[in-house]
């Protein structure tokens, strides 16, 4: 089962990271303004997620892969919980809401726990 759970993850960061250059609109929408340099933010954040997805690809390399996935997905919480603190209830975005950041929240942590289980059973 570690075996489809690792591949799931490594698909995924790859995928998320190359549509980090297909799409980066929304990711720039994402990026807290006060961090600037959102351009630069969501092409290196792209990258490193297409380079953790191929450790996290490789059985050779994915313990390293995996924990180094999670380490970078924590990075994401900065985002997350800024949008928190600014969600209000009118905004016209349903991610900028309250409901909507506490559930970008709470996916962004079971990501987390997801690339934490796939580094301890590769281990």
């Amino acid at each position: 089962m570690h075996a489809i759970a690792s591949v799931a993850l490594a698909v995924f960061l790859v995928v998320t990271g190359v549509l980090h250059f297909l799409v980066p609109d929304y990711f720039l929408g994402l990026v807290p303004a006060w961090l600037r340099r959102e351009r630069l933010l969501v092409a290196v954040s792209g990258s490193a997620e297409v380079m953790v997805g191929a450790l996290v690809l490789a059985p050779c390399s994915r313990p390293v892969g995996a924990w180094a996935a999670a380490a970078l997905i924590t990075c994401y919480l900065v985002s997350h919980v800024d949008a928190l603190r600014r969600a209000r209830p009118g905004l016209p975005r349903l991610l900028e809401r309250p409901a909507g950041a506490v559930a970008r929240l709470v996916v962004n942590i079971l990501y987390i726990a997801w690339a934490v289980a796939v580094a301890r059973s590769a281990a």
